[in-house]
């Protein structure tokens, strides 16, 4: 793996693989620090082209233009973690990549990072590893239910997840997903969801947001608001499990935590997200230095900045045809839309960010 010899400075060149909202902002902080961007795709209508003229169309694997790319970058990131870790790796042989291939095979798979994050001591929902319908039935009556099986790779948002009562249910929902491996989790009471969004350098050092409340609808996140129902305890417990995190990875970037927050004040580990992440957009208009300015330093060898915040804030995602709305949208606050063109059922079109008085 290449490492960064020296801080990429102004007009040096950042490659993000990926074009959605998260790698459009991403463009949008390098640029306020005097950085070019350069966005590899595999589709050519990410909305993260519109806000750079660098770009690469291409497949994710495709070897050639993978080492095209990395020739035309000084540093390497990835805006979302459903990408093949071993195309990350190969990029990482010719250019300092962050955070790494290792991070993102750990993080991809629900199964390496429920054992990963339960070595280091950390809560997390019981579960276990199955792989057929057979073991779906053992898991179920192991755990007991409810308990939610997950396929092991490629969800989000509620995707590849279903709540299962009974054995039977257990192996008829496995089937479901045709074959693919999964976990069954065991379910956790919580009162509420929250996260922790932080950042660590290559040099080790650490700065982590305040803890946003999240709240769900149809497993997507509707909003964060920032303070919540965390204590000050809870709050610094939170930073506490993502420096942990962070540290064990080795990791250089912005990553998330999501948790289960119990009505005892327990702090339960729900799943890491190896980027940027949509409960810290609030970031952008209440913090001094945003999570997207923050990734873009320690992908570039910058300094951290504050995570301090100066206002209290709810951040609301606009869904699917919401984004019609837009006119209304715009009379209070600070609105963000992602310039999709189509926006579809349970589709992140945008969000407004409302500071508190």
């Amino acid at each position: 793996m290449k490492n960064l010899s020296r801080p990429v400075p102004p007009g040096g060149t950042i490659g993000i693989v990926g074009g959605g909202q998260l790698g459009r902002m991403l463009a949008m902080a390098a640029a306020r620090l005097g950085l070019q961007t350069c966005i590899y795709n595999d589709a050519p209508d990410a909305p993260a082209f519109q806000v750079t003229p660098h770009h690469v169309v291409a497949p994710f694997e495709d070897a050639d233009a993978l080492a095209a790319f990395a020739a035309r970058c000084d540093a390497v990131t990835f805006e979302f973690e459903n990408l093949p870790a071993h195309a990350i790796a190969r990029l990482a042989d010719s250019v300092w990549v962050a955070p790494g291939a290792d991070a993102l095979a750990i993080t991809q798979d629900r199964l390496s990072e429920k054992s990963f994050v339960e070595k280091l001591g950390l809560a997390v929902a019981p579960f276990r590893d199955v792989s057929s319908s057979e073991q779906a039935r053992a898991a179920f009556a192991d755990l007991g239910g409810p308990a939610i099986l997950k396929t092991r790779r490629f969800g989000y948002d509620g995707k590849g997840q279903a709540k299962v009562t009974s054995a039977e249910e257990c192996a008829a929902a496995f089937e479901k997903f045709k074959g693919a491996a999964c976990i069954l989790e065991g379910f956790v009471d919580f009162a509420f969801e929250a996260s922790v969004v932080a950042a660590r350098g290559a040099d080790g050092s650490f700065a982590a947001y305040d803890p946003p409340e999240n709240l769900h609808e149809h497993h997507i996140l509707r909003s964060s608001t920032v303070p919540g129902r965390l204590s000050p305890a809870q709050g610094d417990a939170a930073k506490a499990i993502a420096r942990t995190i962070a540290d064990a990875l080795n990791y250089a970037g912005v990553l998330a935590v999501e948790l289960f927050v119990g009505a005892d004040g327990s702090l339960t580990v729900n799943e890491i997200a190896p980027r940027v992440h949509n409960s810290g957009h609030w970031t952008i208009e209440a913090c001094q230095c945003s999570q997207f300015e923050q990734h873009i330093r320690a992908v570039a060898g910058w300094p951290l900045g504050s995570p301090v915040r100066h206002a209290d804030v709810v951040m609301e995602n606009i869904i699917g045809a919401e984004a019609d709305a837009w006119e209304n949208l715009a009379k209070g606050g600070a609105l963000h839309l992602y310039g999709k063109k189509q926006a579809r059922p349970g589709r992140k079109m945008g969000h407004v960010t409302r500071l508190k008085e």
